[in-house]
């Protein structure tokens, strides 16, 4: 399994994903989640992955064979869309490609079709805009009310997400809570590990300039998990003890 997380600010996007692959406790592996393509000065897309990882390297495969082909007019790919909205609309659609091929013989073995995805980006003169698309090519959208989507083991990360999460944050205060929320997570599931891949997009610069891994020694992460565990010490320590 895997964590996904992304915030969709006034300022931009940031984006957040493990590398962990567990296929039993003795088939653990590291794939990367977290993809992009850019146009610079016309488009940047980023999609973050998660699930049956077969089917979302297929669907990757299927984006990028369709860049490949674009010459030859066999179908819309991401540099053709002319808005998020039908960028959305084409992984949806290669998400279903994958299900026509794969599906039947997934259901017949009852491994099901299982996977998740978060589109994010900006096209031209579009605000940035994040999309999260399910396994039968349907999507939401990340609204002023919820400025952020996950998907995977999402549950240990999400109640720091709804306390703090503000369209109004800074990048790096965006990534700081990205990354506490992984702390947690990394804490209560096993199936979710490091390194994070960490992309960071400035609104308006079309173009990627601020991505990082970050991995089990990195000197940041590790103070941040240190000074969040003291925090929340400190923090219970200080509310009256219960005297019913």
């Amino acid at each position: 399994m895997t964590y996904c997380v992304a915030l969709r600010l006034e300022r931009g996007l940031v984006f957040a994903a493990d590398t962990r692959t567990n296929a039993g406790v003795d088939n653990i592996a590291q794939y990367r989640k977290l993809h992009f393509w850019r146009e610079p000065g016309k488009r940047v897309l980023v999609l973050l992955t998660a699930g049956n990882l077969a089917i979302t390297q297929s669907v990757v495969s299927v984006l990028n064979e369709r860049l490949a082909e674009r010459d030859e007019a066999k179908a819309d790919s991401l540099f053709d869309a002319p808005n998020m909205y039908r960028a959305a609309r084409i992984v949806g659609d290669a998400v279903r490609e994958v299900r026509r091929i794969d599906g039947a013989a997934l259901e017949a073995s009852r491994s099901g079709f299982g996977a998740n995805f978060i589109l994010g980006g900006q096209i031209g003169d579009e605000r940035p805009r994040l999309f999260q698309i399910y396994a039968e090519g349907n999507f939401i959208e990340a609204t002023e009310d919820t400025p952020f989507l996950q998907i995977g083991e999402h549950k240990y990360g999400k109640p720091i997400l709804d306390r703090v999460a503000d369209a109004r944050m800074r990048l790096g205060e965006a990534a700081k809570l990205a990354l506490l929320s992984f702390d947690s997570t990394l804490r209560s599931n096993l199936s979710v590990g490091m390194p994070i891949d960490l992309l960071l997009y400035e609104r308006d610069s079309l173009d990627v300039r601020r991505q990082s891994r970050i991995g089990q020694d990195d000197d940041y992460f590790k103070k941040l998990s240190t000074a969040w565990s003291e925090a929340l010490r400190h923090a219970f320590t200080k509310i009256d003890e219960f005297k019913g």
